[in-house]
């Protein structure tokens, strides 16, 4: 039958892999069950056959669907195949061919529930009974684990969209942050110290209403209508923006490709960083201080769509490093903990395989602290780690050293 929709795989990418194996041993899946159909080089070669006849039916849904989409394959892939965006137009592929009730399911999800800050609202509060009863046998088993990872939620906390920060000091621009659907929900105290330390460092800081859950989501799981409707309601939003900050590396990943799913995507995307990012800058740059050792130290833990997507690797350090604390390496190859959005749920075996795997590096390090600057790798390392150890953004953890060092 071949492909079907006009984001189907675009061969010239699909070809370009040269087959030389090399993104075979940075591939969590291929690392863990030896498959030539769980590596990048295989699920190129499963694309490639669909044009040939191979029909997209439950097999090649499962040689997709295994994928963490990580992409440690792109940072040492000789021939730069866009892997990411292949694997997304696969996945609509398989959306549009391969209709179950489960990806019905989950388009609800992902596609549809994450633009209501309502429902999401109504979730947190839901989690919040959960936790305050200890109410974790109403959670269905699929997710209980994820959830257990999960911070404890603040019923009293709101959504902040619509919120106006004015600059401490010279104003340096305007710093537009998204506010996303999980964020917003579940992690206020991150949201609440990037809109402190963006003001600290000279941006007046707003948070536009009119924006929407950025569509990360729905683009990895195959939704792409939904993904692109997403974007175009945010670009939209971010309109008047001197820089649009994001605390989420998967949803920062999202937001430099929004030329790929909005007409004017290319100038959010031009102008969308990292949190770690801006903060470094202004460190580097002396609009915001440096604390004095003391003696502390963390562990840091690099989420996959920060490291390998964006590229970003020594901006969270410089923000750790800046607030006293001796950076403890607990990886250095940056291998996937395993959360990977909706993988958890879908894929709980290889799944807890690296979520067990990334919390045994933590505490082989000997650490009380480890830096993590994503929700869902956050919340798969709380689950896998004793109560001791404490899981917390880099920018939380500055915001903390400042406050204690009187700054």
């Amino acid at each position: 039958m071949g492909w079907v929709t006009e984001h189907a795989p675009i061969a010239s990418e699909v070809n370009t892999c040269i087959q030389c194996g090399l993104c075979l041993p940075s591939c969590p899946t291929f690392r863990l069950t030896g498959r030539e159909t769980a590596s990048p080089r295989g699920r190129l070669t499963a694309m490639a056959a669909v044009v040939d006849g191979f029909p997209v039916d439950q097999s090649f849904a499962d040689i997709m669907g295994s994928c963490l989409q990580c992409r440690a394959c792109e940072v040492v892939c000789p021939a730069f195949v866009p892997f990411g965006k292949t694997m997304e137009a696969a996945r609509v592929e398989v959306s549009a061919q391969h209709h179950t009730r489960g990806r019905g399911v989950r388009r609800l999800l992902v596609g549809r529930a994450l633009r209501s800050r309502r429902l999401l609202r109504l979730s947190a509060l839901g989690a919040w009974v959960v936790q305050r009863g200890r109410l974790w046998f109403l959670v269905p088993k699929q997710l209980r684990g994820g959830l257990r990872g999960m911070r404890r939620i603040d019923a009293r906390a709101s959504s902040i969209a619509g919120t106006n920060r004015s600059s401490i000091g010279p104003p340096r621009g305007v710093a537009a942050v998204l506010s996303g659907c999980v964020m917003d929900s579940w992690f206020s105290g991150v949201h609440e110290a990037t809109i402190e330390v963006l003001a600290r460092a000279g941006y007046d800081v707003v948070v536009p209403n009119a924006q929407t859950c950025c569509g990360a989501l729905a683009a990895h799981d195959g939704w792409a209508d939904d993904a692109r409707a997403m974007a175009e309601i945010n670009v939209s939003a971010f309109e008047d923006a001197d820089v649009v900050v994001v605390n989420s590396a998967g949803c920062g990943a999202h937001l430099k490709e929004y030329e790929h799913w909005a007409d004017e995507g290319a100038r959010v995307a031009a102008v969308t960083r990292d949190i770690t990012e801006v903060v470094a800058d202004a460190i580097n740059s002396r609009y915001l201080p440096v604390v004095d050792a003391t003696g502390g130290s963390v562990a840091i833990q690099d989420p996959c769509h920060l490291r390998h997507a964006q590229r970003i690797i020594e901006q969270p350090r410089t923000v750790l490093e800046a607030a006293g604390l001796t950076v403890v390496e607990i990886d250095v190859a940056g291998q996937c903990c395993g959360a990977a959005g909706l993988y958890s749920i879908l894929e709980p075996e290889l799944s807890g395989q690296l979520g067990a795997a990334k919390a045994a590096q933590v505490v082989a390090a000997g650490q009380s602290v480890v830096a993590s600057a994503n929700p869902g790798c956050e919340m798969q390392l709380r689950s896998h780690l004793a109560d001791q150890v404490r899981v917390a953004h880099p920018v939380e953890l500055y915001l903390e050293a400042l406050q204690e060092a009187g700054l």
